[in-house]
């Protein structure tokens, strides 16, 4: 059985070369602001400095209860008991075979069949859903009824990702999402922990009180 997504179910995926801070200030800020789920994903970073990094950002977490996730590296999460998030094209049975049942497992998808092949996972993520200023020039989009079409179809909880925004979050309500994720503009704004409590305030009244909200 899959385990629960934090609450809120917003998965904040890191980019220090997109931050004007250090990643642990940025984090910490975050936090502050009510996000409840960060992903390690410094994938350019030589394995030790992630992990040192990965260990302080669950410290950090910790003092909130939040989820820190580690984007990629099997070994550092094996190591610190961190949540692991897989890029796309893996294959999440073995690995949960490996991590056993107590380790929150995501999986990176772009597609329907990327996301039906995903069992063992505890959800997906599914992107591009809109345009991102963190990936100029990645296409193809899904379409919102591309989108729809596939959460009906998942029996894993399914976060939106690229290009999610306050702003068009409204257009993601009714498509059966159970999340989202955001990179780019919690790296990017000068003020993060509002920016974050208002992302969380505008899922909250545009998500989950819409129709087709799952519980």
């Amino acid at each position: 059985m899959a385990m629960s997504l934090p609450d809120p179910p917003i998965l904040v995926i890191t980019d220090r070369g997109q931050c004007s801070e250090p990643i642990e200030a940025r984090a910490e800020k975050l936090f502050q602001g009510g996000c409840r789920w960060l992903s390690l994903r410094e994938k350019d970073m030589d394995a030790g400095n992630r992990l040192s990094l990965l260990r302080r950002l669950i410290e950090i977490g910790a003092g909130v209860g939040a989820r820190v996730s580690v984007h990629g590296d099997l070994e550092a999460a094996l190591r610190l008991g961190a949540s692991l998030h897989l890029p796309a094209g893996s294959n999440p049975r073995p690995v949960r075979n490996l991590v056993g049942s107590t380790v929150f497992l995501g999986q990176s998808c772009h597609d329907d069949a990327e996301v039906q092949a995903a069992e063992g996972a505890d959800y997906v993520t599914l992107s591009p859903a809109f345009v991102s200023p963190s990936k100029p020039g990645y296409a193809p989009f899904l379409s919102l009824t591309d989108i729809a079409a596939i959460t009906r179809r998942s029996a894993l909880p399914v976060l939106a990702l690229g290009g999610v925004t306050a702003e068009n979050l409204t257009a993601l309500a009714n498509l059966g999402i159970r999340g989202i994720a955001v990179m780019g503009g919690a790296m990017r704004t000068p003020e993060p922990q509002t920016w974050f409590s208002e992302l969380a305030a505008r899922w909250r009244t545009t998500i989950v009180r819409s129709p087709s909200a799952q519980p």
